[in-house]
């Protein structure tokens, strides 16, 4: 769409100022038992940036630039993002990693655009038809296998369509979806803990389900406290983003659940239509499932559905350097460096700006693991096994750039774990770090021991019922059997004056996804450099160590994917299937 004229913008946040924040010792002169509050206290203090902190910030600045227009998958802007980090892995002292001898990895996709005169859902119950709006009421999602698709058939309320037999509990229990439209619900019993309720929460989780079970179609349907995290207005006015898939061989859509012809979204306010002729308001049964008793049923109710889709085939491109391992025995061996370079490109204008700049999403987290390669190259010996640092493509289109690498390794070897960063809110100095998913695998020591090292604490996920760990480009890791940490920024406030956990909520609530997450954010580039030591520090503690990381005995993602109990990295050879 055409772009409004930029119009820059002074703001501020009551609660973090644009204070240059010191950098502690570099990773070199790090010591053991370094002190966490005097490390803190120096990173509160306004003193000229050291090079690192400068670098990092040059690089958000260049990758947050109006001439970058968001760096939307697929765009020049993100073309023109991804050369300049190319430019800066080879000034760190990588060598490519990707296809063909190059730094760029060829990702092959699907765009998907909502058509909205196809789109339709309309409920019938005896005799009686009545259409939801289109955008106010109901939403289709793009079908990826068919231009036009439509589905009339009789309607099944599923709860939230989770199968968990370790835990008791299956919405499909005495069901049958074949030839049926599945009604379900958002989310996981709040019973579940916060791994398996993450974990079940996830769309493609829900679909893959119902799909299984011979159901033609899926309806998702809003409740309050899906408005209260994501008013439906919000969400309803992007309709016509485009989505995409990963592509084969073939020119076929990848994880697209060809078995449902339409799936769409159903607002909370229009949600009762949907269970008309029922003993339960939506309300009802959205209480009822979040608290782990939804029992399924059949609707009295027939759906008619329709969506028209235009499908394009479109290119993306991986950024990908690589530092050779040491020991010969390790080099086939490789830590993997992530941080998403997309972002969502232009939009709706807000105050006359409609660029999306995404400067903390994520050209923070891509110029954190830059510097972190720098540090990493620039040390007298390179870890034992190698290390392959991935600026991936489309994140925000559902992990896709991290998806194909996973399984489709550039650089060859095995993949044995995952440091990967995205969005780390530096707005309000902090003491600490927050390394999400730790909890899983071995790396949690390793991560403990860095810490002390760079002299820096380590605080748990202050939002688990967030799910992040699901929900960024780790999770692409994570599925393929490889141990994996997600590296955010601290909660512990280094200033009293200045709480990043409010600073954080500030900014998911107004700037996340808006035109406001740009450069002139108040980014505290010593915490951003302190970020990247780390990160580099606990990939020499996993380059050097004998053996590879490990998931913890009985841990659920190492059951699920790892190949069972103890089971470390071991899907992630460049051998997997798409």
């Amino acid at each position: 769409m055409p772009v409004a004229p930029r119009r820059r913008k002074t703001r501020a946040l009551a609660l973090a100022t644009a204070a240059t924040l010191a950098l502690l010792p570099g990773l070199s002169a790090c010591k053991r038992g370094a002190d966490p509050d005097a490390a803190a206290a120096s990173s509160a203090t306004e003193i000229p940036q050291d090079p690192a902190a400068a670098r990092i910030e040059a690089d958000v600045r260049a990758l947050a630039d109006d001439r970058m227009q968001g760096r939307e998958t697929g765009t020049p802007g993100h073309d023109l993002a991804a050369d300049h980090v190319a430019a800066r892995f080879a000034e760190a002292g990588l060598a490519p990693g990707g296809d063909d001898g190059g730094w760029f990895q060829r990702v092959p996709l699907l765009r998907a655009t909502l058509v909205p005169e196809g789109a339709k859902l309309q409920v019938q119950l005896e005799g009686a038809a009545v259409a939801l709006a289109f955008q106010d009421q109901f939403l289709p999602m793009a079908n990826f296998n068919a231009a036009d698709a439509a589905v009339d058939a009789p309607a099944v309320f599923v709860g939230q369509a989770i199968h968990a037999p370790g835990l008791d509990h299956d919405d499909f229990a005495g069901l049958d979806l074949r030839g049926k439209v599945a009604v379900m619900f958002g989310g996981a019993p709040e019973r579940f803990d916060d791994t398996r309720r993450a974990f079940h929460a996830a769309l493609d989780e829900k679909l893959r389900s119902v799909a299984e079970r011979g159901a033609v179609a899926a309806v998702l349907v809003g409740t309050a406290a899906d408005e209260v995290r994501t008013p439906w207005a919000r969400s309803a006015e992007a309709w016509d983003r485009p989505a995409m898939r990963l592509r084969d061989a073939d020119g076929r859509g990848l994880d697209t659940f060809p078995a449902l012809k339409v799936v769409a979204r159903v607002s909370a306010a229009a949600a009762d239509t949907l269970f008309a002729g029922g003993e339960r308001s939506a309300a009802q049964l959205a209480e009822r499932a979040r608290s782990g008793e939804a029992d399924g049923f059949a609707l009295p109710v027939q759906l008619s559905l329709a969506v028209r889709t235009r499908v394009e085939p479109l290119e993306s491109r991986n950024v990908v350097g690589v530092l050779r391992g040491r020991d010969p025995a390790l080099a086939d061996e490789y830590v993997v460096h992530t941080a998403h370079l997309d972002h969502v490109g232009t939009g709706i204008a807000v105050d006359g700006d409609a660029i999306y700049n995404g400067a903390l999403d994520n050209a923070l987290g891509v110029a954190i693991m830059a510097e972190a390669a720098r540090g990493l190259a620039a040390a007298s010996q390179a870890p034992r096994r190698s290390q392959v640092f991935v600026a991936v493509t489309a994140e925000e289109q559902g992990l896709l750039g991290s998806r194909w690498f996973a399984r489709n390794p550039a650089a060859g070897g095995t993949l044995v774990a995952n440091i990967n960063l995205d969005m780390p809110v530096l707005t309000a100095p902090s003491r600490d770090v927050v390394p999400i998913g730790v909890e899983h695998s071995s790396l949690k020591a390793v991560v403990e021991d860095a810490a002390r090292d760079v002299g820096v604490r380590v605080s748990p996920d202050p939002f688990p019922e967030e799910a992040v760990f699901v929900r960024s480009d780790q999770f692409s890791f994570v599925r393929e059997g490889i141990p994996a940490v997600y590296l955010d920024g601290g909660i512990e406030p280094a200033d009293p004056e200045r709480d990043p956990k409010v600073s954080a909520t500030w900014f998911m609530r107004n700037c996340y996804h808006r035109p406001c997450d740009q450069a002139d954010l108040p980014i505290h580039y010593g915490d951003a450099a302190r970020l990247a030591r780390l990160s580099a520090r606990i990939a020499q503690g996993i380059g050097e160590a004998d053996a590879r990381p490990v998931w913890n005995e009985g841990d659920f993602f190492g059951e699920r994917f790892g190949g069972g109990s103890g089971a470390g990295a071991g899907a992630g050879t460049g051998t997997g299937t798409n």
